[in-house]
């Protein structure tokens, strides 16, 4: 997922090597999500079920960008990754626009 530019500086200045480290843990594959535990959808290649090209990206377990523990992050597909987030989204929107 992209990093929005008004949370960059939430997130450590060795990102991208944090990343890289994590995704090299999953040997460049995701790691599943509570809704998809068995997915194991590679990186660059066609997602299993989608059909679309895997661009593997790591997520926050916990949604905040400064814990940045190994045990709290895991290398998802998009599609583990959108799952994983929806709630959270969803509730950022909410309190977005006040309801």
């Amino acid at each position: 997922m992209p990093i929005k530019p008004e949370n960059l500086k939430r997130y450590p200045t060795d990102w991208k090597d944090v990343a890289a480290s994590i995704r090299q843990r999953a040997n460049n594959r995701c790691e599943g999500s509570p809704a998809y535990p068995d997915c194991r959808a590679a990186n660059g290649e066609a997602h299993p079920v989608t059909g679309s090209r895997v661009v593997l990206t790591v997520a926050h377990l916990d949604h905040v960008p400064e814990n940045c523990s190994p045990q709290n992050l895991r290398a998802m597909c998009q599609r583990c990754h959108l799952t994983y987030d929806a709630a959270h989204r969803a509730a950022n929107r909410v309190k977005a626009v006040g309801l």
